[in-house]
């Protein structure tokens, strides 16, 4: 009787995962990284992830629709609780590891984790909202940046260049080419050009039945070897930039919140990713 495969497919090895393990065996005994099992996601899972997408997506459709100066961050985080569960969707954020909120709002030079609360918003802020969503086990993560009134043109600037920094480590897959490291180095290239600096602390991750998964996806060139891209990966790439300095601290009134230690602003912008025979397919955004 012939195994089935390791993927949890259903299918037998030899149909399956059989050539796909050959061709890692190949990168590996050639001295590359490659990913582990683990890391490589079957169809079934893959559409789980998407249908968890589909709702976080809504959701930040929605809020783009509603956000608006005056309401507090904490309208916001309200908004994203009534219209996950009215759409089937949990937050993967609540409670985890202690996080107090549904989702993250991040304002001007909060670089990450902001907690929604009662900062009204104001003409001219920028934030990031960043959610993660969950349906039956599986997750979806992305955020997005939101421009309010009349934002400065340097504002506007870092936002535009942020997204092209996503899109530039997002140019940087290539199945059985490429490597995690290079989208790191790609963002990295692009910021510097611009004139910006990218936080090194915080990284883009795997995701799947788990909202942290491998692998670590730098958002800078790293000095260590790093795992061979290839099809079946779902991750994350969600580079934090920022105007001046890439050196940040974490508040002092929670343990949360991120700043940037000149005071300057930051942007961020995150998709899901799956990795395809043939390129990368965007899931989440």
């Amino acid at each position: 009787m012939k195994k089935k495969c390791w993927c949890g497919s259903q299918l037998v090895y030899d149909v399956c995962h059989e050539e796909f393990d050959k061709k890692l065996k190949y990168y590996k005994k050639h001295g590359y990284k490659v990913p582990t099992h683990k890391m490589i996601k079957n169809q079934k899972q893959v559409e789980a992830i998407k249908k968890a997408a589909v709702v976080n997506n809504g959701l930040l459709d929605y809020i783009e629709k509603n956000i608006k100066i005056g309401m507090t961050t904490q309208d916001i985080d309200d908004m994203a609780v009534a219209y996950t569960s009215s759409h089937g969707g949990y937050s993967a954020d609540l409670n985890y590891q202690g996080y107090p909120k549904s989702i993250c709002t991040s304002v001007n030079d909060e670089v990450c984790h902001g907690i929604p609360g009662n900062y009204v918003l104001k003409d001219g802020d920028i934030i990031n909202v960043d959610a993660t969503t969950g349906v039956n086990g599986y997750y979806a993560d992305a955020s997005r940046m939101f421009m309010l009134g009349h934002v400065s043109e340097e504002a506007k600037r870092l936002v535009k260049v942020t997204k092209e920094c996503l899109e530039e480590g997002m140019k940087a897959v290539k199945p059985w080419k490429s490597c995690i490291g290079d989208i790191g180095a790609a963002i990295e290239k692009h910021a510097h050009l611009n004139g910006y600096s990218v936080v090194q602390e915080f990284c883009g991750h795997g995701i799947g039945s788990s909202m942290h998964e491998d692998p670590y996806v730098f958002h800078f060139k790293p000095n260590e070897k790093t795992e061979l891209i290839v099809p079946g990966m779902v991750f994350t790439i969600e580079p934090m930039i920022n105007q001046g300095t890439r050196h940040i601290h974490l508040g002092y009134d929670n343990d949360w919140t991120v700043y940037t230690d000149d005071g300057k602003l930051s942007a961020q912008w995150e998709h899901t990713f799956l990795v395809t025979e043939d390129g990368v397919e965007i899931i989440s955004q």
